[in-house]
């Protein structure tokens, strides 16, 4: 497949770029994707809900009535889970969600999701570049350069530029990544995939089969 490149400003240039198809034209595997979009969103969770039992509950251990002759159940302290205020039977205890994929698996998830993307003619190559200052306003700018303002944008970089994190941290719909740190989740979230020149190949480089 191959793709125009554009510059910042939202121009073609007069250069394309083949993407491949290993890496970006597969048979997305969906599968994959559901193990690891469900392992990705369940390690993000803290696991910290918790209820109180019979035994944590503040009251009085005495006995409510008499044990017979009431002509109702029995009843034992005001702890009783079927009481308001009582304890509760089965409640949330503290956790831990985080659990384990094949690595192989989780490379095929994101094979799966960037093919998707390129499937969907919703990946975009920009030339490599750099702000001088971190500045929200020239990011947006380049965003509207491609009509982007208003979608979910993942912004793909060969490796860490912190003036272009840092333009990108205010805005909740944009987020930005290096090559090397990709997930599945990020790239489905995504509306529309910003892809630098080097970053492209860098990716390849990485997800290539050998």
């Amino acid at each position: 497949m191959e793709l125009e490149i554009y510059n910042i400003s939202g121009q073609k240039t007069n250069k394309k770029l083949k993407l491949d198809d290993t890496v970006f034209g597969i048979e997305p595997n969906d599968h994959a994707i559901y193990l690891d979009v469900k392992q990705h969103l369940a390690n993000k969770r803290q696991g910290t809900h918790k209820a109180k039992e019979r035994n944590e509950v503040k009251g009085s251990t005495r006995k409510v009535k008499r044990q017979k002759g009431t002509g109702t159940a029995r009843f034992g302290d005001i702890k009783n889970p079927i009481f308001r205020g009582g304890g509760r039977i089965f409640g949330p205890k503290p956790r831990d969600y985080h659990f384990k994929l094949n690595k192989k698996l989780k490379k095929l998830a994101r094979l799966s999701a960037l093919s998707y993307k390129a499937k969907e003619n919703n990946i975009i190559v920009v030339e490599d570049f750099s702000f001088e200052s971190p500045k929200t306003k020239s990011f947006i700018e380049m965003l509207g350069n491609f009509e982007l303002q208003d979608k979910k944008v993942l912004l793909i970089l060969h490796q860490v530029d912190k003036n272009v994190f840092l333009s990108s941290r205010n805005l909740q719909k944009a987020k930005v990544v290096s090559a090397d740190a990709i997930n599945t989740y990020d790239i489905l979230n995504a509306q529309n995939v910003l892809l630098l020149e080097s970053s492209a190949k860098e990716i390849e480089k990485i997800h290539s089969v050998n």
